[in-house]
């Protein structure tokens, strides 16, 4: 492969305009024919520049609509030829096909028509087909053609170019750019289609993301990572903007999602909330009439396990409940916004850092979650499952009081973002006891209330705070011994799926101890 390729004819068609006409003049300086079409070729004229159409280049005019400007041998020869085989250089003196040395195309907005809504007939014809034979056919060419999709790389062309052509190396990563790009629009494409044809699983599933950052390392120091976004206009980590602090890492963004999309689950015009959160686990959960108000009760459910955590909140970081936050090692605070005061009151902090959105993330909508196995892909639906008080039925001789139906229902949205098995206890709208992640429903029963045990010895309070507190476990009791656990360590009432081949067993177990219970008919597996 040839190393230092000259460029003396380009063909530019892009939908984004951004650096056209900078790229277009700084080209032509170095003596490049330009080669254009359609609203390219407009701003570019407009600009001075002088500019051949394509339709010139090929003796054919842009023909039904523009769906037919490119798809021709004068345009794909010039991007296909090896300029070092005989018979190539041939078939082009014969038929007068002259060499493109250097592809602009960016492609048709499809997923921006997608993510404002466009009706299926405007989603269709965004669908752009000229484009990617272009990019495809000089991505695969990048011998002799460079090839660029993304306004971001014109800086790196023209350094390039300062030396009198590419390098083979850049051609090369500019080339599986290329058929990364592409591969993304396809993928847009089909999964828009199976969207819209509501196909739950789609014969070949196709993800694609864009590079966000390159990360120190991920979970641990010997693995390489990376953060990519999906495109999605949805809040969270990854729209979110960092104010100040050292870069994130893996297991930071990992453990801020979590937490946002838990606290969102949070209406701010009910309450406030706050959200604590380690390894993906929250240690503390609570409401409050003010975010000082829930930080401190979510800070008090487990001081220890709160210590370089994530703190995750339903409205505007306030100058007060920054400077509580300073008062312990705190990796990371999102919030819905910041004050100016707030965000002073952190400046002093150089390796927390602040993330702030525009907003909450929506619990409710729908979407993809998938995860590897070994030689394939889980793609589930994202769990948005929600109860309200109306869906849950009481199946004990005793039902719950208002009070207890608050902290149940709270308890439940809660363990939704715990690992199973899950087990969370809730007393006045603030968590007392966390237990995630055991392979023993009771274990995990046992792990919170003791935990709420050391919290109360750490706090001088003369009982656990597990006393009077309601109960919430993601999947239903197999046996009655974790219900009998939870009631042990205070419960009064408690908040399950049911279905189990045993509830009767189980409920009346509750019945003899005395405790108020309700069914969801819904389970939270979250592992």
């Amino acid at each position: 492969m040839t190393d230092l390729v000259p460029v003396k004819r380009a063909l530019l068609s892009v939908s984004d305009k951004a650096g056209l006409i900078e790229l277009g003049q700084a080209l032509a300086a170095k003596g490049v024919d330009l080669v254009s079409t359609g609203g390219t070729a407009k701003a570019l004229r407009e600009a001075g520049l002088a500019v051949k159409d394509v339709a010139e280049l090929t003796g054919f005019p842009e023909m039904m609509d523009g769906r037919v400007k490119t798809l021709h041998p004068m345009v794909h020869g010039g991007l296909l030829a090896l300029r070092e085989d005989a018979g190539h250089l041939g078939s082009m003196d014969e038929h007068g096909i002259l060499p493109i040395d250097l592809l602009v195309v960016n492609l048709y907005p499809f997923e921006a028509t997608v993510a404002k809504g466009g009706d299926y007939d405007d989603c269709v014809e965004n669908i752009d087909i000229g484009g990617p034979a272009m990019l495809r056919a000089a991505a695969k060419n990048h011998a002799y053609v460079t090839v660029i999709t993304d306004p971001e790389d014109y800086a790196p062309l023209l350094e390039q170019l300062e030396q009198g052509g590419t390098t083979a190396r850049f051609r090369q990563e500019c080339a599986a750019n290329t058929y990364a790009r592409t591969a993304a629009y396809d993928a847009a494409v089909s999964t828009w289609f199976a969207k819209t044809l509501e196909i739950e699983a789609p014969r070949r599933r196709a993800f694609a993301g864009t590079l966000a950052q390159t990360l120190r390392y991920g979970e641990n120091p010997h693995q390489s990572a990376a953060f990519y976004t999906d495109g999605t206009a949805r809040q969270g980590v990854a729209t979110a903007v960092q104010h100040q602090g050292k870069e994130l890492s893996y297991n930071n963004i990992n453990d801020t999602d979590a937490a946002f999309e838990l606290v969102a689950e949070f209406d701010p015009a009910d309450s406030a909330a706050c959200a604590i959160i380690k390894h993906a686990n929250p240690c503390g959960v609570a409401r409050g009439k003010t975010l000082l108000e829930a930080y401190k009760a979510a800070f008090d459910c487990d001081r220890t396990s709160a210590f370089g955590g994530i703190v995750a909140l339903n409205k505007p970081l306030d100058a007060e409940t920054a400077q509580e936050i300073t008062g312990i090692f705190t990796e990371v605070v999102i919030a819905p916004g910041a004050s100016d005061e707030a965000k002073a009151i952190f400046a002093a902090k150089k390796n927390l850092r602040l993330l702030t959105t525009d907003g909450l993330p929506d619990v409710k909508a729908g979407g993809l979650t998938f995860r590897q196995v070994a030689g394939g892909l889980l793609v589930q639906d994202k769990d948005a499952g929600f109860i309200g008080m109306d869906d849950l039925k009481v199946v004990t001789k005793k039902a719950p009081t208002a009070e207890q139906m608050e902290d149940l229902l709270l308890a439940w949205k809660i363990a939704k973002h715990v690992k199973s098995n899950a087990i969370v206890y809730v007393k006045d709208g603030a968590t007392v006891g966390v237990g995630a992640g055991q392979m023993s429903r009771v274990d995990s029963a046992l792990i919170a209330a003791k935990k709420a045990e050391r919290m109360a010895e750490a706090l001088g309070l003369p009982q656990p705070l597990t006393i009077g507190s309601a109960v919430a476990s993601d999947a239903f009791f197999p046996f009655p011994d974790g219900l009998m656990e939870a009631a042990a360590a205070g419960a009064t009432c408690v908040i399950q799926p049911g279905g189990s081949m045993r509830d009767a067993e189980v409920i009346a177990a509750a019945d003899e101890a005395g405790l108020a219970m309700v069914f969801t008919g819904m389970r939270h597996f979250r592992h």
